[in-house]
């Protein structure tokens, strides 16, 4: 377990390099557009400006790259956890197919569902006393997520006897499907886009939290399925 945990902690690390790369050169950009929007509206309002605590260079530079890289690691640790307990129990897969495999059903589950009920914002979007509020509500939404996710995979595995694989699978894609639309209706809706904001600032700062996130999970399956596999080979050679 501990040399699992070690491998999947260093396919994160090396997986955030490459989400760094992304962030920082289609990222930032989005960021300092919506800074300056942000300064504008509060200089119309004549609003004082806010004390800088953290200058803007190093933000998004050696601050992005430790957030990045922080994120990276552990997130690929916690899926090396994910992966130990679903491999030999739920698929009888080949160790790279089941990474694969669980960072697809990670990614949506966490990542896809989550963010099409409470998409990622740039900053001036959102108002500062409501903070709380969306970071409950969009965990929220993951932790629902996630317990669909549980319950559509029981689903489709007590059914494949009866109905076969593919059917199974359909069958628990609708459950799962169901679940949270139902969960996405029952949760109450956030809009707090001040007006006059880019439509197409927002519309760039979406796809880049895309892109990152879809990094991030892609590299760490393809990084952790092939350390697997290379040790699998390594211990056969040497027995």
């Amino acid at each position: 377990m501990g040399n699992l945990l070690l491998r999947g902690m260093l396919a994160g690390l090396l997986a955030s390099f490459l989400a760094f790369g992304f962030a920082k050169v289609l990222g930032e950009p989005q960021v300092d557009r919506a800074i300056a929007f942000e300064e504008q509206l509060a200089k119309a309002k004549g609003e004082a400006e806010e004390p800088e605590i953290v200058s803007r260079p190093v933000q998004a530079s050696i601050g992005l790259f430790t957030g990045v890289t922080v994120f990276g690691t552990a997130m690929g640790g916690l899926f090396a956890l994910a992966f130990a307990f679903i491999n030999g129990r739920l698929t009888q897969l080949p160790p790279r197919t089941t990474a694969i495999l669980l960072a697809a059903l990670g990614f949506l589950a966490i990542y896809i569902i989550p963010n099409l009920k409470y998409p990622a914002n740039p900053p001036s979007v959102g108002a500062p006393e409501t903070i709380g509020y969306r970071t409950q509500l969009y965990f929220g939404m993951i932790v629902f997520s996630l317990a669909a996710l549980a319950i559509a995979i029981s689903a489709g595995r007590q059914f494949v006897a009866k109905l076969g694989n593919w059917n199974a699978i359909l069958l628990g894609a609708a459950v799962y499907i169901g679940l949270t639309a139902l969960a996405a209706y029952v949760l109450p809706p956030i809009n707090e886009v001040p007006e006059g904001f880019p439509a197409d600032l927002l519309w760039n700062f979406r796809v880049v939290s895309f892109g990152i996130q879809g990094i991030l999970w892609g590299a760490i399956a393809l990084i952790f399925g092939a350390l697997l596999e290379r040790s699998v080979r390594d211990g056969r050679a040497r027995a």
